[in-house]
């Protein structure tokens, strides 16, 4: 894993907009691209040594394989992903090149809507794509 792939300013925003949406229900915030990744955020009360290397290939393989099963589909174009677990529930916000990975105690589904959409909305920013 590569150390400070994105800049310090993206990595504050990112974690400031998830802190500030979901407080202390924040467990961890990963920012991934197709070779590399950085955990920006882990709550200090979850393991520090988790292995999230095959958890962020898994991931960035789950958004392309997702977005391309329903690009035809009557739903509409895909946003975000949302996963429940015994712990905790995952967020996968994505672009074409770029995403972030938050892990939380649960919240609302429009919550996850609004961080999904704030963290899209900063990661097209950097990329100069808005």
């Amino acid at each position: 894993m590569t150390r400070n792939i994105l800049s310090d300013d993206l990595a504050d925003s990112i974690v400031t907009t998830a802190r500030t949406a979901t407080g202390d229900s924040l467990r961890s915030v990963t920012y991934f691209t197709r070779a590399n990744f950085e955990q920006l955020y882990l709550r200090e009360d979850l393991e520090q040594d988790a292995d999230l290397n095959d958890f962020v290939g898994h991931e960035w393989q789950g958004y392309k394989q997702t977005k391309n099963a329903y690009q035809e589909s009557e739903l509409g174009e895909y946003k975000f992903t949302v996963r429940a677990f015994e712990n905790g529930y995952l967020l996968r916000a994505t672009t074409e090149r770029q995403g972030v990975l938050i892990t939380t105690d649960g919240l609302s589904m429009s919550s996850y809507e609004e961080i999904a959409e704030a963290i899209e909305r900063l990661l097209r920013e950097e990329s100069g794509k808005e």
